[in-house]
């Protein structure tokens, strides 16, 4: 494969590749390449966290006010603890696509929830089904009880149907907008009432509180449950367009190509393979061409976790990359509604774009940063909420400008250039290149990552 086609698949399906491991690649066939990255992503490592504060809790201690309140408090701070661990395993993935699909559907199917042990299996379940089957994916997450709590499931009850969860399970989850009719949406609500879940997480099925009636949904008549629902959905060819659409727009680009898409659905709609429609995304040619490389706009965390992996920093104050995350507009396990954030160029305003130009400076040689008094992130963030809130914070970080030297040590300034900006160049920038092009490979690599060229991957 020729460099830039490597590089252009690893800054997909990961977050950027080294000179060492890019080196290993170059004289294997496409083929080659992908199976060896499926194959490292055939385990499944769940994430963990110490829970065991939940141990001595029962059924009496949680209607004692003050008791509850306080597993509450510990709840929170430990879905922040969360919040690093995950992305600690983004920026050190072991199985580097799963964990990159992980957080692909986690802004697919999108909920949030104070429970820790909650959240951590949602987060799991992710992880487990990322590269499985689609039907047997949404029929698992319908049952995950953040999402039965999120989108009020467990008040939906026969005789009191709540549609909440059933809209979006067509709007947003499978079908996409203008694609069924209220008269589904009531008849889908109806099919998934006396969905519950036990306090360890386990599901269960309320059975007094479910309909065993008749339904009619998308033309078929059963007394259909939740499971059957999904089925039925999975047989609509607009389920498996909807779902290549959005793998199209996070993977390859945002401009969607209707050919391609037809493609893709003609593959998914066979059996809803997951990963057999990624290996078939990533072995077409039309993958690799010109103009879906260097065309994407990264999200703030991908932002992050590409500066990891060539010049790893480690937050002398774990807080902060919450802070950082807060700055730049994605706060992992905190999505701003149930649609999502916005990708492309939702990512970029004004004070986003600011940030994210300063990020490698902020985080690399310690620069100064700037962030609003007058914000909501006193309730993911409270390392602060005694001090004096500032306009103007140190962000202070150990980088490992070793592992860098270590890593890049045989590589030319022009060729980190080459490596780390793949999008075209505009005259302006390549004036700029042209003056820093004799600096240390350190101060280069940072004026580099503050270009708005390497805001696209």
């Amino acid at each position: 494969m020729e460099n830039k086609h490597i590089l252009h698949l690893y800054n997909r399906i990961g977050f950027g590749i080294l000179p060492k491991e890019l080196e290993k690649l170059k004289s294997k066939t496409r083929s080659e390449v992908i199976d060896t990255i499926f194959q490292s992503s055939e385990n499944i490592s769940p994430l963990y966290i110490d829970t065991k504060f939940l141990n001595s809790v029962s059924l009496k201690s949680l209607k004692n006010k003050s008791k509850r309140k306080e597993l509450m408090k510990i709840s929170r701070k430990k879905v922040r603890e969360l919040n690093l661990i995950w992305m600690d395993r983004l920026v050190n993935p072991r199985e580097i696509l799963r964990e990159k699909m992980t957080l692909f559907w986690a802004n697919h199917f999108v909920c949030e929830d104070k429970n820790v042990l909650h959240v951590l299996q949602y987060n799991n379940t992710l992880r487990k089904h990322a590269l499985g089957n689609f039907g047997g994916f949404v029929k698992a997450i319908s049952k995950e009880p953040v999402m039965l709590k999120y989108l009020n499931n467990k008040q939906n009850k026969k005789n009191r149907p709540n549609e909440n969860f059933a809209r979006e399970l067509l709007e947003l989850f499978t079908i996409g907008q203008g694609n069924y009719s209220e008269k589904d949406i009531q008849e889908s609500a109806r099919a998934f009432t006396g969905y519950n879940h036990k306090f360890n997480g386990d599901f269960i099925l309320r059975r007094r509180q479910h309909d065993y009636g008749k339904k009619v949904f998308f033309d078929r008549s059963g007394n259909f449950d939740g499971n059957d629902i999904v089925d039925i959905i999975l047989q609509q060819k607009q389920c498996a367009r909807f779902i290549c659409e959005k793998i199209y727009k996070y993977f390859v680009n945002d401009k969607i190509n209707t050919i391609r898409i037809e493609e893709m659905t003609s593959i998914f709609f066979k059996d809803y393979n997951i990963e057999k429609l990624m290996k078939y995304v990533l072995l077409s040619d039309w993958f690799y061409d010109e103009e879906n490389i260097g065309t994407k706009i990264k999200s703030p965390i991908e932002l992050l976790a590409t500066i990891h992996k060539t010049v790893p920093f480690k937050f002398q104050k774990s807080k902060q990359q919450l802070l950082i995350q807060k700055l730049l507009g994605q706060i992992l396990l905190f999505p701003p509604n149930v649609a999502g954030w916005k990708t492309g160029k939702g990512w970029i305003d004004s004070n986003t774009m600011v940030a994210r130009l300063r990020l490698a400076s902020v985080l690399l040689n310690n620069a100064e940063i700037s962030y609003s008094e007058k914000d909501d992130f006193k309730a993911v963030v409270n390392s602060i909420k005694k001090e004096k809130r500032r306009k103007r914070a140190f962000i202070k970080t150990d980088a490992n400008w070793e592992i860098f030297n270590k890593n890049y040590r045989t590589i030319s300034n022009k060729e980190l250039f080459e490596s780390l900006l793949l999008c075209p160049i505009n005259s302006g920038t390549k004036e700029i290149i042209a003056q820093y092009i004799d600096l240390p490979k350190k101060d280069f690599c940072i004026q580099l990552m503050s270009l708005p060229e390497y805001q696209l991957c």
